[in-house]
């Protein structure tokens, strides 16, 4: 199917080394598929959600973003803080792709520690950034596919 994508990656820096690698991921994807990309860097992944809300709403009616990629890392450490981030992040995502109908692969990890961050972010191994875009494209062609026309 030949569609226009634009794809906006919202990032938390927080762990920079971290989300680096999920950057690159996410972008050896995205060039491979030759999909056209900007990066927005916003202070956490609690932020991530809102911004995306921000920059859909402000271009709802000509639109120029057709999906949206999360990029963050949360790291469990001694307080609840871990689990609020981690759920209420998440929730936001998928409330806002139910919701608006928007395609969003989410990147951001949620993990016990920093060796599993590294492991999950690695660009030649398991890099979830490269898993959060794959699954934003997916999610964009099911939004213009044709399934449901009765033509």
């Amino acid at each position: 199917m030949s569609v226009n994508k634009n794809i906006l990656l919202v990032c938390s820096p927080y762990y920079q080394q971290i989300t680096d690698n999920l950057i690159k991921g996410a972008i050896k994807v995205l060039k491979s598929k030759s999909v056209d990309y900007k990066l927005l860097y916003v202070p956490g992944a609690l932020e991530i959600a809102p911004a995306i809300k921000l920059i859909y709403e402000k271009s709802k009616n000509n639109p120029v973003i057709h999906g949206y990629i999360a990029l963050g890392c949360v790291i469990r450490g001694e307080t609840y803080h871990f689990e609020i981030v981690s759920n209420e992040s998440a929730r936001a995502l998928c409330d806002l792709s139910i919701k608006f109908s928007i395609p969003i692969g989410n990147g951001i990890l949620t993990v016990e520690n920093e060796k599993q961050a590294l492991e999950r972010s690695d660009p030649k191994k398991l890099n979830k950034g490269a898993g959060a875009a794959e699954a934003c494209l997916s999610l964009m062609d099911i939004k213009n596919s044709d399934i449901y026309d009765k033509s």
